[in-house]
């Protein structure tokens, strides 16, 4: 049985994308693995970054 609350929306479980010109790729939602895992663990840390007024980063 498919679990539908856990499958990935954007490559709809098969883990693979692909552009208007046919290339196929890895899924960047899921990992190609066509399914997502819902724990707060699995996201990465986000950090705020210098910025100067035209929001290039500062070394």
């Amino acid at each position: 049985m498919i679990d539908r609350e856990n499958t990935c929306r954007a490559c709809e479980g098969t883990g693979m994308l692909s552009d208007d010109e046919g290339w196929q790729y890895a899924c960047s939602v899921c990992h190609g693995n066509g399914v997502l895992l819902v724990t707060s663990q699995l996201r990465p840390e986000v950090s705020v970054k210098d910025v100067d007024q035209n929001n290039r980063l500062l070394d």
